[in-house]
């Protein structure tokens, strides 16, 4: 009987740091996706020969054409997922950019679910999957934007970029 109030007790600890908590799986999952794009989209863009390169000797068509824009994808959704700003549809191209480098630079090498899943692309597409479900979280101007837009329709305050009149 004391071991099963102890677990309820545990329980509702458990509860109370998720509700105090929940800001921090989206915010730590956007900053650290976003940084890491971000950082690697203005490092290709300013590489864009080497990363055509590459491209070209994975085969890929257009190498120069999908350099640039795998760099402009990566640096300005990484940028997006960084402030929190229509975070859904940013997540989906550098999911698509992550598929990509799986099964071009990666699939040769990858024996196995365990290689797949041990892949860092792999773990941003979960993260990205993630967020792209749930959004970027209270701590994001996506839910800044939505609370004022609910404001606006409720007659509160006007919505995000608009005027009263």
């Amino acid at each position: 009987m004391r071991a099963m109030h102890s677990l309820r007790r545990a329980q509702r600890g458990a509860l109370y740091l998720e509700t105090k908590l929940q800001a921090l799986p989206p915010t730590l999952a956007r900053l650290t996706v976003g940084y890491a794009f971000l950082t690697t989209g203005w490092g290709k863009l300013h590489n864009l020969e080497r990363v055509a390169e590459f491209f070209s000797s994975l085969s890929i068509p257009a190498p120069a054409f999908h350099a640039t824009f795998v760099s402009c994808i990566e640096f300005g959704c990484g940028a997006l997922l960084l402030l929190g700003l229509l975070t859904r549809i940013a997540a989906l191209p550098l999911i698509g950019t992550m598929v990509v480098a799986l099964l071009t630079a990666l699939w040769p090498d990858i024996d196995g679910l365990s290689g797949l899943v041990g892949t860092l692309e792999f773990t941003y597409i979960a993260l990205l999957v993630w967020l792209a479900v749930r959004g970027g979280g209270p701590l994001s101007l996506d839910h800044l934007v939505l609370r004022s837009d609910a404001g606006a329709e409720r007659g509160g305050a006007p919505a995000f970029g608009t005027s009263s009149t």
